[in-house]
């Protein structure tokens, strides 16, 4: 397999696998509270604490819209079992209600940012299936209906 480094944030330089094939784009939230204004910084500490080389998702899109580089899009991502040598993956900061249940919280400055990534995805791998990790795994993330927001807005 070809390597390719990962120079997203202001991380050092990760030698990375390179992904092979591009089937699928791949929606989650961090599963924070609305009061949690976090970014890359902070979900690339929790990835590197559970052991893994670096963050798991491509892209970040924090609460105030603003769209950060994880790995790159050519990287194999750690985001999604078992989907994670076909895919790219896009995490929202939220998704998660104060009671720590599943929660759409999402900013409309952030459905914007998905929407003009999602679209610039799309064209570069226009026949990409655009999912949410609920889809893919027993778990409520993204914490809304990807299938549903697809049909309303692309």
């Amino acid at each position: 397999m070809g390597s390719g480094y990962n120079c997203g944030g202001s991380y050092n330089c990760i030698l990375m696998e390179l992904r092979k094939e591009t089937e699928y784009l791949i929606i989650h939230c961090a599963a924070t509270k609305p009061s949690m204004d976090i970014g890359l910084t902070e979900i690339r500490k929790w990835h590197l604490d559970r052991g893994w080389r670096d963050v798991g998702y491509h892209y970040i899109i924090r609460q105030n819209g603003e769209v950060e580089l994880g790995r790159r899009n050519d990287d194999m991502g750690a985001h999604a079992s078992g989907y994670n040598h076909k895919s790219i993956g896009i995490c929202l900061v939220g998704g998660m209600a104060d009671d720590n249940s599943a929660e759409d919280n999402f900013t409309d400055r952030q459905w914007t940012a998905l929407l003009d990534l999602v679209k610039q995805i799309q064209v570069e791998y226009n026949d990409i299936n655009i999912i949410g990790h609920n889809e893919v795994s027993t778990k409520e993330c993204p914490s809304f209906d990807v299938q549903k927001w697809k049909k309303d807005n692309l």
